[in-house]
């Protein structure tokens, strides 16, 4: 069994509340958006670090991580990109290896929108876990903790950071 801590659009910022999860979990995989990579460096020096590159990543963080990044942990096979949409909506550039090769989880940041929805065509879970820093729209900071075992997704959680000022 893994504990996995899923975290998006840090944009630069990481806060002990973020690392009390990071703690937490036997890995941190973080979808993007990381900003400066000095928030890499932290979460690594701490757990286990799985990430993509977003939009707003410098030329340091894309040298480190990769567009898309695809895996089997605990038999659970996984995509993580940054801008990827969701069920129905999947971005133009993944949409038809996304019906071609679906995975059991599919993971975007981006929106800063937290979303957990099941897509019944493809038969996969997909997780946006909304935006964990404090640069954008959104009002609350988010996380989502879950376990892989088995080839199964257990125990999701939403975690709540504090309502942004």
């Amino acid at each position: 069994m893994k504990k996995i801590l899923l975290l998006s659009d840090t944009h630069s910022y990481v806060d002990d509340q973020i690392l009390k999860y990071v703690r937490q979990a036997d890995e941190v995989w973080h979808a993007g958006d990381i900003g400066q990579f000095h928030v890499a460096a932290q979460l690594k020096a701490l757990k286990p670090l799985r990430a993509v590159y977003g939009n707003i990543d410098d030329s340091e963080v894309r040298m480190e991580f990769p567009l898309d990044l695809k895996f089997t942990l605990e038999g659970v096979s996984v995509w993580m990109t940054h801008i990827g949409g969701y069920p129905n909506k999947y971005n133009q550039r993944i949409r038809k290896e996304i019906q071609e090769q679906s995975p059991q989880l599919f993971i975007s940041g981006h929106s800063h929108i937290l979303k957990v929805q099941y897509d019944q065509k493809l038969n996969l879970l997909h997780m946006n876990p909304g935006a964990a820093g404090k640069h954008g729209f959104h009002q609350v900071r988010t996380l989502l903790r879950f376990e892989l075992e088995a080839g199964e997704i257990k125990n999701l959680e939403v975690v709540e950071l504090e309502k942004r000022a």
